[in-house]
């Protein structure tokens, strides 16, 4: 239904028009019928898109809209070039929304200046989850996570559940767990409920979040970005409000990287610290239990669940900002960063007795390549075309690795994560987490290929030296959330978190996910 009375000319020919390209999934179209500006907006529930490159990327990424038709459109002019349009939309499959936009006609040709739109409810967002429950499994104690809800990756064994590890053909053959894994007891014990499995990239090999089975989750913090991966659903349900909590893992940054993108505070635990018992392995010698939290109580409650708080945290570690390290971000996240660290006591230095980053990245990628393809090179093996195309390079890429170079970096591993065990004790190390905000969600190959590689230069650090590292949500770069980064001695984990918290408290940053939003 559509009062045609006082309707500009040639209004509703271009909403027909831009309706069509929706059903087609016309991008070039879609592209077209939005202004051409950088104050062209787009919002919805995921969050708001401003300028026509942002919204541009988004559709690009997006895909299809699903079948619907419009039941009814309102149009008000508001001058003779510019009018607001409201229109109900009615869905094939079921349900409704709302789509209000904003005209303008400039020589002749309407195009949309602003949009909002209010989709269908989904009943569940399989981006994100791959099971929701209310809650999927109840508290089993009380204590410091009383009332909260839980995102778990979908490598944790959950008792009654199949693991999937982001992947279709691994979940079909899976069987279900008769317990749950050693960190998802933890916090059932502790008060907290657990809201669902949450997506994962494959195998946790990746870090963008992007998965080629199930599609990428949202970046609330930035909607026309990537949300990092690979604890990707988990970060995504904790920055959406739908779990308090998200359960992950970190073997090359795979917490770190989702926390710095989405604006959350995410925690790699020292390794071996937190209980990985019915944990799907990548590389056993890198991977972490680790969480995902909006503020830094609830992190520390994780943490306290899952460890016993060790003796003498009092001591304030000496903060240390590694000239390389800071180096290794791009230039805006450095000026971010120096911004924030003027704030801070710190002392730089140049050098501190350890490989270089590209030297500790080319360790962690062999160590890390090796130790993959023994736990899971027969699998993919039995199974090819399996696997989504970056994943699947990225394992024959490991298996590819030369032998005499994985012997040599395996070889030298025990005596690099002793030196730099060693270099961080008392010592906190603060750096960018990441070398910037999240690559846009229609980034191509090549350039998250070079993300990655500059990405894992920064966190094999950590990742090598099996320490504890922590992104805290301080730094904003171009409008986005990037984390600031506190690596810190073996055991130093609670410490980490409460020196994070005093330093926000004080002002040190942005402090709080939502100021990004």
């Amino acid at each position: 239904m559509t009062a045609t009375a006082g309707v500009p000319d040639g209004l509703l020919d271009a909403l027909d028009a831009y309706e069509r390209a929706l059903a087609e999934d016309d991008l070039a179209a879609l592209d077209d019928a939005f202004v051409r500006s950088p104050d062209t907006l787009r919002g919805d529930d995921r969050g708001l898109l401003v300028g026509h490159e942002a919204i541009s990327a988004f559709r690009g990424a997006r895909g299809g809209v699903a079948s619907r038709h419009l039941s009814r459109v309102e149009v008000r002019p508001l001058a003779d070039d510019l009018a607001l349009v409201v229109s109900a939309s009615s869905f094939d499959a079921g349900g409704s929304g709302l789509q209000t936009q904003l005209w303008r006609r400039r020589d002749d040709v309407w195009r949309i200046e602003a949009a909002h739109v209010t989709g269908r409810a989904r009943p569940l967002d399989t981006t994100v989850w791959r099971v929701v429950g209310d809650p999927l499994v109840p508290p089993t104690g009380s204590g410091p996570l009383d009332g909260t809800t839980v995102a778990v990756k979908d490598l944790y064994a959950i008792a009654g559940h199949r693991v999937g590890a982001g992947n279709p053909t691994y979940l079909r053959e899976s069987e279900p767990a008769t317990a749950s894994a050693g960190a998802v007891a933890a916090l059932l014990a502790a008060g907290a409920a657990v809201r669902g499995i949450a997506r994962t990239d494959e195998f946790a090999y990746a870090l963008t979040g992007r998965n080629e089975h199930h599609g990428t989750a949202p970046n609330g913090a930035v909607p026309s970005a990537l949300p990092g991966g690979s604890s990707s659903g988990s970060a995504s349900a904790v920055r959406s409000g739908a779990a308090d909590v998200g359960l992950g893992t970190d073997t090359a940054g795979s917490l770190r990287i989702p926390a710095s993108y989405q604006g959350l505070w995410g925690l790699r635990t020292t390794h071996g610290l937190v209980d990985r018992s019915g944990l799907l392995p990548l590389a056993p010698s890198f991977d972490t239990v680790g969480w995902l939290t909006r503020d830094a109580t609830t992190l520390l409650g994780a943490l306290d669940a899952s460890v016993l708080p060790a003796a003498g945290e009092a001591v304030r570690p000496e903060p240390v900002v590694l000239a390389e390290l800071v180096a290794a971000a791009d230039p805006a996240t450095q000026d971010a960063f120096r911004a924030v660290v003027r704030d801070l006591a710190v002392v730089t230095l140049d050098d501190l007795g350890l490989p270089t980053l590209e030297d500790l990245r080319e360790l962690l990628r062999l160590v890390q390549g090796a130790e993959a393809t023994a736990v899971h090179g027969a699998w993919i093996a039995a199974h090819p075309g399996a696997l989504g195309a970056v994943v699947g390079d990225r394992f024959a890429a490991a298996a590819a690795n030369p032998p005499d170079l994985v012997a040599g970096a395996r070889e030298r591993f025990a005596g690099i994560r002793a030196a730099v065990r060693a270099a961080l004790a008392g010592r906190v190390l603060v750096a960018p987490t990441a070398p910037g905000p999240a690559p846009a969600l229609g980034a191509g190959t090549a350039e998250l290929e070079r993300v990655r590689t500059a990405t894992t230069a920064m966190t094999a650090l950590a990742s090598v030296g099996g320490v504890p590292s922590l992104s805290v949500p301080a730094l904003v770069v171009d409008g986005a959330p990037v984390g600031l980064c506190l690596t810190g001695g073996a055991g130093s984990d609670r410490t980490l978190v409460t020196t994070a918290a005093r330093w926000t408290t004080d002002g040190v940053g942005t402090g709080l996910p939502s100021d990004t939003a």
